[in-house]
């Protein structure tokens, strides 16, 4: 047995309480391991520890396996009636057993007892299990970037509204006052949450380099337009979330200009993380370390959210927002810089005012320490993104790898995390879905898997129109309204439409876990069920004869039971073969 691929810990994600009655194992082997069983029951039961008598607990087997490339992956789901469990593992491989706990691995023969060590889930405590607002499940967002999605005839810009590439030095005049006009649009297209990027008072078109925290841009409006399209948006049943910028502030942030120009005497001088003064250094770049900034960027620096005063200043924003507009979340802009201290304090006091306000991070990468249930409720889901990207590109990749980088991007996280993860396939810092995708079927193909995956989707401006769109500026583009009419955006809308509907309709695209079926050790076609809803894309170069099924929700490409290459059937599953190999977390 190759004991080195063995891994377990008593912490999340291996080990962790799904709900207050519910725990969640979960433990790695290699390929090689042919059973599983599990020794468990709570830690009192022979006795407190420390005493003479020996505790064994109750013996239950793990079955199906999860495949990942070089590993298996088993799980259990147990309900320890005393909110308590102690366990280990019993591992059979090639005629030989072995017993794996904290400390390590024994044979039977050397259990006393004591050996080998259990693992401790010591109490499930409820204020201590991660619990994120249930309505996020239900959503579908929809991401703006404002200046570029709706121009309204109060808006003092009239550059003209153009289609094709744009700079981030152009302001075509989208405003709020826009966006309210189009609430009804995005209502009938299924759409029930709207991201927008910053909308505070900045120097940029993009609005990340803030100068006033507190006034909405002068540009977009007024705060008594956020605050009325908030209004008008929880009439048609939308939540808005606004995007906050609390890493860095602009060049032109008030304290900031104070440090500028008094240096060390200044007020504000804790509020930034300056190393060496006078500020003199390279135009445009903080390379030289003389103060911190993001990504280098000398117009913004970085703001010091370990500063107990920085920290009440921002919990103090995020309360009024909240309160005052009645937004419904919050996104924060580089997420994973700023201070865990600052976002416990942000969090307790978001929560007092709204008990159900939604707080999501920018990580792009394994955000498992922000998301303890004391900081963040979710993250942007750029690893999910990262695993379609690459399958769809790379026409030699089998289905296989996509569903082992699925998998591990749903077992990243506690299952109740991964039910609110903020799921896209592009955004204003990404290339656009339409072009990246190279073809209309390969588009569709993955936006029915955004929809159908765990997670809430999100969709950025312009995606019902195939709007174009490189690296930023390039995904920027103006929204085409005069050219949503067409024939062909027509259907596009249509299909996107009925995607949206299934996601929010059918409980099992919500609800369910995800098993994964395989179709073939080399071929390029993904099968997977969510409940009673079975997913098919041909990502082949050849038809694919489905196996006979349900009542079709959603197709594209489909014949009688042939799916064609770049073809999509979302359909009521039929009854379980016993020859399908399928795969899940139970």
């Amino acid at each position: 047995m190759n004991f080195a691929a063995v891994f377990h810990r008593a912490q999340a994600p291996w080990s962790y309480a799904m709900d207050p009655d519910r725990l969640m194992l979960r433990l790695q082997t290699g390929p090689e391991v042919e059973r599983v069983f599990l020794h468990w029951g709570d830690p009192f039961e022979a006795g407190i520890l420390g005493g003479a008598e020996a505790w064994h607990g109750q013996r239950q087997e793990l079955t199906a396996p999860l495949p990942m490339e070089h590993t298996l992956w088993w799980s259990a789901v147990l309900r320890p009636p005393y909110k308590r469990c102690r366990y280990h593992f019993e591992l059979h491989c090639s005629g030989e057993v072995w017993l794996y706990g904290e400390d390590g691995f024994c044979t039977p023969q050397q259990q006393d007892g004591v050996r080998p060590a259990g693992f401790y889930q010591p109490w499930m405590n409820p204020a201590d299990i991660p619990a994120p607002p249930q309505w996020v499940r239900d959503t579908v967002w929809y991401q703006i970037f404002p200046d570029r999605f709706c121009r309204s005839a109060a808006s003092p810009n009239h550059t003209p509204w153009r289609s094709g590439p744009v700079t981030n030095q152009e302001r075509f005049g989208g405003d709020l006052a826009g966006i309210c006009e189009k609430l009804d649009y995005l209502a009938d297209l299924g759409i029930n949450g709207i991201y927008l990027n910053p909308v505070f008072a900045a120097d940029s078109v993009h609005r990340y380099d803030t100068r006033d925290y507190t006034l909405v841009d002068p540009d977009l409006g007024t705060n008594a337009d956020l605050k009325r399209l908030a209004e008008q948006a929880r009439r048609r049943g939308i939540r808005v979330m606004l995007d906050v910028v609390f890493n860095h502030c602009g060049p032109h942030f008030a304290p900031w200009l104070d440090v500028v120009e008094k240096g060390p005497a200044s007020r504000w001088w804790d509020w930034f993380m300056v190393h060496r003064w006078p500020l003199d250094g390279a135009a445009g770049s903080t390379r030289d370390g003389r103060y911190d900034s993001f990504a280098f960027a000398a117009g913004m620096p970085k703001l010091n959210t370990n500063n107990p005063e920085v920290i009440d200043w921002m919990g103090r924003l995020c309360e009024g927002w909240v309160k005052e507009y009645g937004v419904d979340a919050l996104r924060f802009d580089v997420g994973n810089e700023v201070s865990h201290r600052m976002l416990k304090e942000v969090r307790r006091r978001v929560r007092a005012v709204r008990p159900d306000a939604y707080l999501l991070g920018e990580i792009w990468h394994d955000a498992s320490p922000w998301l303890e249930g004391d900081e963040y409720d979710a993250v942007m889901n750029y690893p999910l993104q990262q695993a379609v990207k690459e399958f769809f590109a790379h026409p030699a990749q089998p289905a296989r790898e996509l569903r082992f980088r699925l998998t591990r991007c749903l077992r990243m996280y506690r299952r109740q995390t991964v039910e609110v993860l903020f799921n896209l396939m592009d955004s204003h810092d990404t290339d656009r879905l339409f072009t990246r995708s190279g073809s209309e079927d390969a588009f569709f193909q993955q936006l029915a898997l955004l929809f159908t995956l765990p997670g809430s989707p999100c969709i950025y401006y312009g995606t019902e129109a195939a709007l174009p769109g490189g690296h930023d500026p390039d995904c920027r583009r103006c929204m085409p309204w005069d050219h949503l009419a067409t024939p062909q955006n027509q259907e596009r809308a249509r299909q996107l439409r009925r995607l949206i509907e299934l996601r929010r309709t059918v409980t099992d695209l919500r609800d369910s876990e995800l098993k994964f079926v395989q179709a073939g050790a080399g071929d390029r076609l993904v099968w997977y069920r969510r409940g009673r809803v079975e997913v098919l894309l041909n990502a082949d170069r050849r038809p694919w004869p489905l196996p006979r099924g349900g009542k079709v929700l959603f197709a594209r490409n489909l014949a009688g039971e042939i799916l064609a290459p770049g073809g999509v059937c979302i359909r009521q599953a039929a009854a379980f073969r016993g020859k399908e190999n399928l795969h899940a977390e139970h």
